[in-house]
């Protein structure tokens, strides 16, 4: 994989792992289209994706380190409202990780194979625009704060979660059309969902990590596609949550549309090369 590949992916990486557009949907179509070939599933393209997962984390983690920091303090020192208040939350983002782990690990590889195909993951990818639609028109104009969110809702984000190991589906998308169902203003389910990110993102990392001692370690263009990735990924956090904090009816819409507007021009296209 080249340099210029490597650049090129790392900048879709960080826009589309946090915008809910389905970043695996895009690194299985994008390459297919500009005649890369089938990289998800190519060796070579190991290193260069298990950093760019490492930079999108580290993004999160800096762009969200006062919620990180206070979840701490509500482990450590549970004795004051505000304490007991964010514990509450973080056992709340342990929680609706977890059906995602169980369910990545026993059906992963073999959703990823089934559902790989370009011209299927550009139709889920149609499917995941009219989920963001009509997660919108369903839910409304949310006006719940993430303090107000409940186990059941916490369970049924993580679940919602799960449908993202299938190509096409964005997870963010997912989780946050599943808080906004749940009563959650978007900027609050946005962030519900980038706090469950974290721990995700970095499991896939550590997951990963064995396979890429035994592949022979990282590169200069894996190291700057990792820290292309995560600048891109910071600057997406930045934007998405400015949106959403200022659109709160059908802020999902344009997304849907993109998703909507992306699956079909690439379905055409993939006829015709």
């Amino acid at each position: 994989m080249g340099f210029f590949e490597a650049i090129v992916m790392a900048i879709v990486q960080g826009v589309t792992e946090l915008f809910p557009v389905s970043s695996l949907g895009h690194a299985v179509i994008f390459p297919r289209l500009v005649g890369w070939g089938d990289l998800v599933h190519n060796p070579e393209f190991l290193p260069y994706l298990v950093v760019m997962h490492l930079g999108t984390a580290i993004a999160l983690f800096i762009f969200f380190w006062k919620d990180w920091m206070a979840f701490l303090r509500g482990v450590v020192k549970a004795d004051t409202p505000r304490a007991l208040l964010d514990r509450r939350i973080f056992l709340f983002v342990v929680l609706a990780t977890i059906p995602a782990v169980i369910v990545g690990a026993a059906l992963e590889h073999k959703l990823r194979d089934a559902f790989s195909n370009p011209s299927l993951v550009a139709f889920v990818l149609i499917l995941n625009g009219a989920m963001l639609y009509f997660s919108d028109r369903i839910a409304g104009r949310g006006v719940g704060e993430l303090d107000q969110l409940n186990w059941k809702g916490a369970l049924a984000i993580g679940v919602a979660q799960c449908f993202a190991l299938i190509p096409g589906f964005s997870r963010s998308g997912l989780t946050i059309a599943a808080g906004v169902v749940a009563g959650l203003k978007h900027e609050d389910a946005a962030r519900f969902s980038f706090l469950m990110a974290t721990p995700i993102i970095v499991g896939a990392t550590v997951h990963q990590a064995p396979k890429l001692m035994h592949s022979g370690g990282l590169g200069f263009a894996a190291i700057v596609s990792g820290v292309t990735a995560g600048l891109i990924a910071y600057g997406s956090l930045v934007v998405l949550m400015r949106w959403f904090h200022g659109h709160e009816f059908n802020a999902m819409k344009p997304f849907a549309y993109y998703c909507a507007g992306a699956g079909l021009v690439s379905l055409a296209l993939m006829l015709v090369i």
